[in-house]
């Protein structure tokens, strides 16, 4: 098993296909964007699948890919048919910003993708590009509808409010998914952008987004029993069946329930989302390690998982490299 010295057990992995990306939110990147990768830096499909077929030996039991934008990554439905084909097989999902999943959904179905998570800030196309720099709303709201016309199920949406740029669409952004069936969650703004520009002060926290979500809706607590290692607590809207979830990250971390761990786009293990450290797993695959090897170096990684990330302490240091090189 991949357990950490807190008794937590890493069964989720997250792996970045790409550090690339079609948009540029501004809590995520600048608008010029960034320096990509190189492509020899990246993991190969052939890598890909061998190092996760490592994770799934070792007890991971979800495999969710990433980016940037995994939709960029141009042998993404062979990745996923072969992951799905591994033994035991392992829930596979996808988070994306929908860009192109209208083109792709069905294909993804047919490989086995359990279901998606799509990023959707805003409903209002100006504000859309504002937030973007891209004219791309209809794209996303189309990839949204193909995920859920291919059987993509539950098909949720991810949302980043801040204050005083989207943050009075909250109500706005709930209504829409429950008429179409979609899971909406909230989360909170982290401090992973490119830029190092995060300021508490703009962060709409999770009991912000709750009051705000009140003044239309009546919202009841789902028991945490039900929630597990799942980073979102969920209420039923207007008594259900529909809910919503808010991932409060920052203002009420999931730390001592955390069950994942993560690969980068070139090959790195990362065991928090905010680790200063990573294990080079690249490094040994392409040296000639073995597969025992490989998951010795992947359970080492995890044994220095920390307690927490820390963003509350005053010696916190942002990661060096941002959310679209990390992978969510």
């Amino acid at each position: 098993m991949l357990v950490d010295t807190f008794g937590r057990v890493a069964t989720d992995l997250r792996v970045s296909l790409t550090d690339r990306c079609n948009l540029r939110c501004s809590y995520c990147m600048p608008p010029e964007g960034l320096d990509w990768l190189p492509s020899p830096d990246l993991l190969t499909d052939d890598e890909v699948v061998r190092l996760v077929a490592v994770a799934v030996g070792l007890g991971v039991r979800e495999v969710r890919f990433t980016g940037g934008e995994p939709l960029l990554r141009k042998g993404i439905v062979d990745i996923v048919q072969r992951v799905t084909s591994l033994e035991p097989r392992p829930q596979v999902s996808l988070t994306t910003n929908g860009i192109g999943l209208a083109r792709i959904a069905d294909a993804l179905k047919a490989a086995g993708l359990d279901r998606v998570n799509v990023s959707l800030d805003t409903l209002d196309r100006d504000r859309f590009v504002e937030l973007a720099k891209r004219d791309r709303l209809a794209d996303v709201i189309a990839g949204l509808e193909a995920a859920a016309a291919a059987g993509l199920a539950p098909v949720k949406v991810n949302a980043l409010l801040m204050r005083g740029v989207n943050d009075d669409e909250a109500s706005v952004l709930l209504r829409w998914c429950l008429a179409r069936g979609y899971e909406l969650r909230f989360i909170e703004h982290m401090p992973l952008d490119a830029q190092h520009a995060w300021d508490r002060s703009s962060m709409v926290t999770g009991e912000e987004i709750l009051a705000l979500l009140r003044n239309d809706f009546d919202l009841k607590a789902e028991p945490e029993s039900a929630r597990g290692s799942a980073p979102a607590q969920t209420w039923l809207v207007d008594g259900g069946p529909g809910s919503v979830g808010v991932i409060g990250s920052v203002t009420q971390p999931f730390c001592g329930a955390c069950d994942r761990v993560r690969l980068t786009a070139d090959g790195q293990v990362r065991n928090c989302l905010f680790a200063t450290d990573e294990t080079d797993l690249r490094s040994a695959l392409r040296s000639g390690a073995d597969d025992d090897e490989l998951g010795r170096l992947l359970a080492g990684s995890l044994l220095a998982k920390k307690a927490g990330h820390g963003i509350d302490d005053p010696l916190f240091l942002q990661p060096v490299r941002p959310m679209s090189a990390i992978g969510g």
